[in-house]
């Protein structure tokens, strides 16, 4: 009880009506990173052509963000999207998945779940009129054996037509996975492959702003070197940057301060993890 108090009191000092830099935040509130803009459109545009992308991201630097701009973007009106989350699954367990994310519960053998997933895909663009998409997030972690069963998902009469489009979205094993030799008909099926970077020094200076802006703050509570040093203990990582900006926050209301220094922010540094 005393600690959520604490929060608020926080809150109340720096003007804010909900707690800063947390995950939860409406796609329409996101931070606009022009590198990540390009990237989305790319994205955009080898979806709109039914083909395929993998989107590979250090870990803090937005790909989930992204992902969520992206499936915002496809209208239900032109797309039926199914997105799963990876884990560490046989081939025959990641076919349900699938299943589950499309609304069906597929049982059987795996070379049966296989015709079904492919059979429901062209029913869903031949029978309802709408492109099937299939994003499977955190894909580093696939088996690079269950990794290979896109390459039969997606083959539709010989390869010689565009059904389902999959974006594959992982950390940077990813794009070590896809170099893999046995993995090389599914890496062709990949029409682009995008990457993110770090927020650079302006944009980490101009995020910080707009998360205290959409939180309520009538002015960035952070004086110019506390910028600076988050911008640099950070290194442009958007997780790293949230926590050690949020921790900051705390520490100068704990220090009854109405302004986030560098003290604070060397202090937060001890506090979390910004690796």
């Amino acid at each position: 009880m005393n600690q959520i108090h604490q929060i608020s009191d926080y809150r109340s000092r720096f003007g804010l009506h909900a707690t800063p830099f947390t995950r939860e935040i409406k796609v329409s509130d996101r931070f606009v990173i022009p590198d990540h803009e390009k990237v989305l459109e790319h994205l955009l545009a080898v979806v709109d052509q039914r083909q395929s992308a993998a989107l590979i991201a250090p870990p803090g630097t937005g790909k989930t963000t992204l992902l969520r701009a992206l499936m915002d973007r496809l209208p239900e009106t032109r797309y039926r999207l199914h997105y799963v989350k990876v884990t560490d699954l046989s081939k025959r367990d990641l076919c349900r998945e699938v299943a589950a994310a499309m609304g069906c519960q597929f049982s059987g053998t795996y070379p049966a779940l296989v015709r079904r997933l492919q059979e429901r895909f062209a029913s869903t663009l031949d029978t309802d009129g709408l492109r099937p998409v299939l994003v499977l997030d955190e894909a580093h972690d696939i088996r690079p054996e269950v990794l290979g069963i896109l390459r039969l998902v997606t083959n539709y009469e010989m390869d010689s037509r565009l059904v389902v489009s999959l974006v594959l979205a992982g950390q940077s094993p990813l794009g070590k996975l896809l170099g893999h030799e046995r993995l090389r008909d599914v890496a062709q099926r990949l029409a682009h492959y995008a990457t993110l970077k770090p927020l650079s020094r302006a944009d980490a200076k101009e995020y910080l702003e707009h998360r205290c802006r959409i939180a309520g703050a009538s002015s960035c509570p952070f004086d110019r070197q506390a910028l600076e040093s988050i911008y640099e203990i950070g290194r442009g990582n958007l997780r790293a940057t949230g926590h050690l900006a949020r921790k900051a926050l705390e520490l100068a209301h704990q220090a009854n301060s109405d302004t986030v220094d560098n003290n604070h922010v060397i202090a937060a540094r001890g506090m979390i993890l910004c690796a």
